[in-house]
């Protein structure tokens, strides 16, 4: 078997896991695991199904992903990105087409992995999932308003536009008590993690205002008065009747579900390998990930993918290996079994406060503004997949954001075609250095970009520039023949100055035109990387690396 369909944690038995690596990530996965709860039952219950089917979920992908994957750190298990597919699919097809959509969703990503198409899903435009992410922020905070106000109707509309219509109706039925649970669950979610970092805060919410509202007996909305007991079992495997309409109706939730799943989980995976250092396996995430959504929905599970959030958790806690993962799947599986029966008494307004702060978190609001500052075509795709995603279908957003990056970068290609005349052009010492005359020093690496740095091309260099194995003093990357960057390619150039940064290694871009540093202040750049370190030409960035401080 090839290396690439090897699972992470195969390879890592067989180097070898040390004693203090595994207690390590045994204690990240108990703190990653009292995270993940929460956040389970409030992700179900946010998509229109019980709560215990996100726990279950968040159990089975947990140790599946983990297990099987391709990644070191990912912790698998129900997302907010999933809420807007799941609860459109409850609303037109129930319980039964969700778990079908699941299914051959599972499927779709396994096909995908043994197509070798992990790779190809890093070129998705920033852009555009900037633009569906922060359409999904709003929905998710949009769902939450009847919990949250504590407004009491019975069946809120899936359409953003005929959500608002009924909460506009009924802001005379606000329920000031379940205000005042919400509020104190974002200050306590937000602020608790400043004081005592081990502990996440939202179980400190979760059990605070339910102590509260049971001993004083607030009249709000909990789990029980709208769901009834929180089962501490499984149910046995069930698959539903499947007929070739079924299929056919739901083969588009599927492929959303497999796309945005895909996407996710190796955003995550991408985001985990900056923290640690590592290199996961795309492929076998991705055929992990289907393998977790197929015995998920046997199970009557909901659609699962790599949380970034609980990822990223596990990592700053000292998780190194899958075991983690699998940990954090166990103590959820004990925390069911154990003490599900109490999970009833959680106030809906505590879990709505919870998934406003995810709401926030998940919103990219700055990257969203940064993005606005930048390239028309960039704000396009943008605003087009945003308004796309809150206003129709998170489906149609994804398909028509792709055929506009599309268009857009064949337009780019296009423009980034010029034609010089050769005997006017004046003699330049840029365009004539030549590495022999000028002496390249020893703790000084040289980089150059030819062309545009879009989306297509940014993860490329990124790779290439970070997997150095060399500790220079300088990296200096030449950028005289860069006629654009897109909005991927500045967040990869911020992702590689902040990556040596941490290194004690300086970044000196050179040859940078003047439109280009207009788009560089526009974009952020300079707040990463001091504006003295980006000159004109190759002779004054070896001036800048040699330079005594």
């Amino acid at each position: 078997m090839k290396k690439e369909f090897t699972p992470k944690l195969f390879s890592l038995i067989k180097q070898g896991i040390s004693k203090e690596t595994f207690t390590k990530d045994v204690l990240s996965g108990l703190i990653v695991g009292i995270v993940a709860l929460p956040l389970a039952i409030a992700f179900a219950i946010a998509s229109g199904v019980s709560p215990e089917k996100g726990i279950i979920t968040a159990i089975i992908a947990g140790i599946i992903i983990s297990t099987f994957g391709g990644s070191r750190v990912q912790i698998g298990g129900p997302t907010g990105a999933f809420i807007v597919i799941v609860y459109g699919v409850i609303q037109l097809y129930g319980i039964d087409g969700l778990i079908i959509a699941t299914f051959i969703a599972g499927f779709l990503m396994i096909g995908m992995g043994l197509l070798r198409l992990g790779n190809l899903l890093k070129f998705i435009p920033y852009s555009l999932i900037v633009g569906f992410t922060s359409g999904i922020a709003l929905i998710i905070l949009s769902s939450q308003i009847n919990d949250l106000l504590g407004l009491d109707i019975d069946k809120v509309p899936a359409d953003f536009i005929d959500k608002w219509t009924v909460y506009f109706e009924n802001f005379n039925h606000i329920n000031w008590y379940a205000i005042s649970i919400a509020a104190a669950t974002i200050l306590i979610t937000i602020y608790f993690q400043k004081i005592v970092k081990k502990i996440p805060g939202s179980i400190i919410a979760i059990l605070i205002t339910t102590i509260i509202v049971q001993i004083l007996d607030i009249p709000v909305d909990t789990i029980e008065s709208n769901f009834g007991e929180i089962p501490n079992h499984f149910n046995l495997p069930h698959i539903p009747k499947v007929n070739f309409d079924t299929i056919q109706a739901l083969i588009q939730p599927a492929f959303a579900i497999a796309i945005l799943g895909s996407i996710e989980s190796l955003l995550s995976a991408v985001v985990s390998d900056s923290m640690i250092g590592g290199k996961h396996r795309s492929n076998m995430e991705l055929m992990a990930m289907g393998g977790a959504n197929i015995v998920s929905a046997l199970f009557g599970g909901i659609p699962a993918t790599g949380a970034i959030a609980r990822t990223a958790t596990n990592v700053k806690n000292g998780g190194r290996t899958p075991i983690a993962g699998i940990v954090h799947a166990l103590i959820l599986l004990a925390i069911m079994l154990l003490f599900g029966p109490y999970a009833k008494l959680i106030p809906l307004s505590c879990l709505a406060g919870i998934l406003v702060v995810i709401a926030y978190h998940m919103s990219e609001w700055r990257q969203f503004k940064s993005i606005l500052k930048g390239n028309r075509m960039d704000i396009i795709i943008l605003l087009t997949t945003f308004f796309l995603t809150v206003i129709f279908d998170l489906v149609i957003a994804i398909e028509i954001g792709m055929v506009l990056s599309s268009f857009m970068f064949m337009k780019r290609m296009s423009e980034s075609v010029h034609v010089k005349n050769l005997t006017a052009e004046t003699r330049d010492t840029e365009n004539l250095f030549d590495e022999e005359l000028i002496e390249i020093p020893k703790d000084v690496l040289l980089y150059e970009i030819n062309g545009p740095l879009f989306f297509g091309a940014a993860r490329q260099f990124q790779e290439t520039v970070t997997n150095t194995n060399l500790e220079p003093k300088y990296i200096i990357i030449r950028m005289r023949y860069v006629p654009l960057i897109d909005a991927t390619g500045y967040q990869s150039m911020k992702e590689i100055v902040k990556t040596f940064k941490e290194r004690g290694i300086t970044i000196i871009i050179s040859g940078v035109n003047d439109n280009l540093r207009k788009d560089f202040k526009k974009n952020g750049m300079f707040t990463i990387l001091k504006e003295k370190y980006v000159v004109k030409n190759i002779k004054e960035a070896i001036e800048k690396a040699t330079m005594k401080k």
